[in-house]
């Protein structure tokens, strides 16, 4: 059995502090007070879910679809505190989308951390593509849909998609086959993304980035998000795609409805999404702001230390929020007896100081 002894950490909306986490075979099997008098100098917070990752540890997956690619991203993504994440798939050619699920497929069986696949594309509005490559961009057939989910056998996980260019019986064939789906990269009208949702759509990618805008006479996706009693969106918190300020109104209008994403993607010269590193930011040759270069621990900083985010909240926007909208809430993403202990130990500055995976600890 190991112990995490004298820890402070989130449990049911409130701060625990001075107690014991007890592990065994991979789970929390017990929380009780601490012996120590001490106070607690550590934050033991569940490890972090990203739905929406292109590339990490230097390999970017779409450019080099490999069972070694996506073990590089697993292990340098443990390391950084990210205990689940979907490998994201940008516009691109049917012959690479068919080569990075073929090999997810394959990679199931040694899986850790890795969940799936989240396909950004290519069903997408043209007028609204940002670095997507418009040559790649088409209109879904159900038959093309039929046959895509047919050979992802269950790993495709997400898709992002614009409504207002896709039939409804597309959209409702990947609800009705366990597919989150995510309007996005679209230039819906008020209406339209209301209707969207209403009809299934789950949630939003990257909030603001690639969609019609707010606008006093033409509200847009964003205000459609705001209105909705249901709709979720995603949000990429590094002050490049989204200014800081806009994050902390956001965060206001929709509560629990808001989670993060890195949208990460790392340097890559070969293929048609080639990333250059330009400060705290990618783009592409061309300048296209394209990924980021966010962890998902410095989402969580700005979030407190930039929008003025309560820590806890800034918490759950990367642990039980995506967890809850994937379905692994009751696997990981709280700290509660019978969870798998995915754990991340922070000291007072929010500086990563031990990562556990299913009670094992992970050099980082």
């Amino acid at each position: 059995m190991l112990n995490l002894l004298n820890a402070k950490f989130y449990q049911n909306d409130s701060l625990q502090e001075g107690k014991s986490i007890n592990i065994q075979d991979g789970k929390i099997v017990s929380i009780e007070n601490s012996e120590s008098k001490n106070s607690p100098d550590v934050l033991v917070v569940p490890g972090f879910i990203d739905l929406q990752i292109y590339g990490a540890g230097g390999r970017l997956f779409s450019a080099e679809p490999t069972l070694e690619s996506l073990a590089i991203m697993e292990n340098d993504l443990l390391k950084k505190g990210t205990m689940g994440f979907l490998a994201c798939m940008a516009t691109n050619t049917p012959e690479v989308f068919n080569a990075c699920i073929a090999t997810a497929k394959q990679y199931r069986q040694q899986a850790k951390n890795f969940l799936g696949l989240h396909l950004e594309g290519p069903f997408l509005n043209p007028k609204r593509l940002g670095a997507h490559v418009p040559e790649f961009v088409r209109k879904a057939t159900l038959d093309e849909i039929k046959a895509l989910l047919d050979f992802g056998d269950g790993v495709i996980k997400m898709m992002t998609i614009a409504p207002e260019c896709n039939d409804d019986d597309v959209i409702q064939y990947l609800l009705d086959h366990g597919v989150l789906v995510s309007l996005g990269h679209s230039n819906a009208t008020f209406d339209q993304a209301t209707t969207a949702y209403n009809n299934g759509i789950q949630t939003t990618t990257h909030l603001f980035n690639a969609m019609s805008p707010i606008h006093h006479r033409e509200p847009g996706i964003p205000s459609a998000v705001f209105n909705h009693d249901r709709a979720k969106a995603s949000i990429i918190a590094d002050g490049q795609h989204v200014g800081f300020e806009v994050i902390k109104f956001a965060k206001k209008l929709l509560k629990d409805r808001l989670f993060l994403i890195t949208d990460a993607v790392t340097e890559c010269s070969t293929g048609p999404y080639q990333h250059v590193k330009q400060g705290d930011k990618f783009v592409m040759p061309d300048g296209t702001l394209s990924g980021s270069s966010l962890t998902m621990l410095q989402a969580v900083k700005n979030c407190v230390s930039k929008c003025g985010i309560d820590l806890y909240e800034a918490i759950n926007m990367a642990t039980k929020y995506p967890a809850q909208l994937i379905g692994i809430e009751h696997i990981t993403s709280s700290i509660a007896v019978g969870n798998e202990a995915n754990l991340l130990v922070l000291g007072d500055d929010l500086s990563l100081k031990e990562v556990m995976f299913k009670g094992e600890k992970i050099s980082i």
